[in-house]
């Protein structure tokens, strides 16, 4: 994608006018991506209680989690996620989707690097994840951008569901500009 494509990308804040497109987002990522990753039934219960206007609000005004809707050309395509953590010194990626026909064009990358900056404006020095273990391409991606296995868990959400993930962690350096090593031909 050229630059001047790159430059028709914004992330914004979300205000509470977002949430009806945040979960229409959500609602068509998940269906498409994790498809052939975890149930159908899994699908519907996280969807279920991820996306309500009472858990999407704790983000407006937060000091300790933000939430971005990204918009290509005008048009939402994407949103990621990201909060403190209780360990000092860290930053936690807690979503970063985009449509799926909107991979491949470095959109992935621009929220990549929108939540790096956001850790070293902060003052913090690790930025970390979790990631289904069977979502290869994120997986890749996340790899690709620098990040590292940490650990492997297994989280109970409930409703009989459990989360198989990795969590990864990347170290970001104060000051450094080329911050996720991804080419923007490269990113998601």
């Amino acid at each position: 994608m050229s630059p001047a494509a790159i430059s028709d990308a914004r992330l914004e804040a979300i205000a509470e006018g977002d949430f009806e497109t945040v979960a229409q987002l959500g609602e068509a990522i998940w269906r498409k991506h994790y498809a052939t990753i975890i149930s159908g039934a899994q699908i519907d219960y996280m969807l279920a209680g991820r996306y309500t206007p009472d858990k999407l609000r704790k983000y407006l005004y937060a000091d300790d989690r933000w939430m971005e809707l990204l918009k290509f050309s005008g048009k939402p395509v994407g949103y990621c996620s990201y909060s403190l953590t209780s360990t000092p010194g860290e930053m936690k990626l807690e979503q970063l989707y985009l449509l799926q026909e909107c991979r491949g064009k470095g959109l992935g990358g621009i929220m990549l690097s929108q939540v790096e900056s956001q850790t070293r404006r902060h003052g913090l020095s690790v930025l970390m994840l979790q990631v289904n273990k069977r979502n290869v391409n994120s997986i890749a991606f996340y790899r690709k951008a620098g990040f590292t296995l940490r650990e492997e868990a297994v989280f109970d959400i409930g409703g009989g569901y459990f989360m198989d993930d990795y969590i990864m962690e990347k170290t970001i350096r104060a000051g450094s500009e080329n911050i996720h090593g991804l080419s923007r031909d490269d990113t998601a």
